[in-house]
């Protein structure tokens, strides 16, 4: 791959990103989201594929199972954990061609118009922490899905 590759430069550690690794196997790798030293909206996690593949139509079967246990899993952890009213996911990759997908939690009392997956960042009082509250949220979820590996999901 001649191109370079902001996600797979990550995977390969040649990128520092914020936070530490909540989930890691063979298909896929959950971390927080980076805001390049800015303080970063809670919760927002990343769920990224291993392999340098661009979207969900280029999943194989065993990436797809892995992707959907792992998206359901942080998705039940933000609402049990961090308390959580909503979760929004989004896959773009306009601007990044590796599959990623951004997992949104909504707080309870966000105002209506702050709802969906990036209006939450606009909320005066939303939840934004530095590194060391993104560690301890990573650590926290983590912990969580640790606990609770064997809970069907």
């Amino acid at each position: 791959m001649g191109m370079e590759c902001f996600i797979c430069d990550k995977h390969r550690g040649n990128i520092q990103s914020a936070g530490i690794a909540i989930y890691e196997d063979e298909f896929v790798y959950v971390g927080h989201i980076d805001q390049n030293g800015e303080p970063c909206y809670l919760g927002h996690l990343m769920i990224d594929l291993k392999r340098h593949a661009p979207t969900l139509g280029d999943l194989n079967m065993d990436e797809a199972k892995s992707f959907g246990m792992i998206m359901a899993k942080v998705s039940k952890t933000l609402i049990e954990s961090e308390k959580a009213e909503h979760i929004y996911s989004l896959v773009s990759g306009n601007s990044v061609p590796h599959l990623h997908m951004h997992i949104v939690p909504r707080y309870p009392n966000t105002p209506k118009e702050h709802w969906g997956p990036m209006s939450v960042y606009d909320w005066s009082d939303a939840p934004f922490g530095d590194n060391n509250e993104v560690i301890a949220l990573c650590q926290r979820i983590k912990a969580h899905l640790e606990e609770n590996q064997n809970d069907g999901i």
